[in-house]
């Protein structure tokens, strides 16, 4: 049973059903929710006037907090109490999610990896490309994917 658990949280029903099954599997894991910040997100709004970049970025910072603490609401939730839960840590990164979730999960030393999947097959799979995909296939540890 995993002690050290990373999920990412993109605020999707999706990163919450990943974080559900957590709860489920392993309720006194320690639990570290990640929510990643995607510069390319920015697009060229963020490029106009140097200041739009900062403003940008504290939305995005802000709505990071947001999902973050809805995922530390989800944990508690339910009738499952904190002290059962284990502990719970937040941390906000900003890069490409999918190498940014492997590095995060390598750099905090954690047991497992538990992400949603938006399930895209097909050309919008190659288009958009797999965060999960990626994550499964380059993590240091055991990756569950839920959908």
């Amino acid at each position: 049973m995993p002690r050290h658990v990373l999920v990412p949280l993109d605020g999707s029903p999706q990163s919450r059903h990943a974080l559900r099954f957590v709860v489920d599997e392993w309720s006194d894991a320690h639990v570290t929710l990640l929510h990643v910040i995607n510069p390319v997100q920015a697009g060229y709004s963020a490029g106009v006037l140097p200041s739009g970049s900062e403003e940008w970025y504290q939305e995005a910072k802000a709505d990071a907090g947001e999902i973050l603490a809805e995922g530390r609401e989800l944990l508690t939730a339910d009738g499952v109490e904190a002290d059962t839960t284990g502990d719970i840590e937040t941390q906000i990164e900003v890069g490409r999610p999918a190498a940014t979730i492997v590095e995060t999960a390598r750099d905090l030393g954690v047991d497992h990896v538990v992400v949603g999947s938006h399930g895209r097959r097909g050309v919008s799979r190659l288009v958009l490309g797999s965060v999960a995909e990626h994550v499964a296939r380059r993590s240091p540890v055991p990756v569950t994917i839920v959908r």
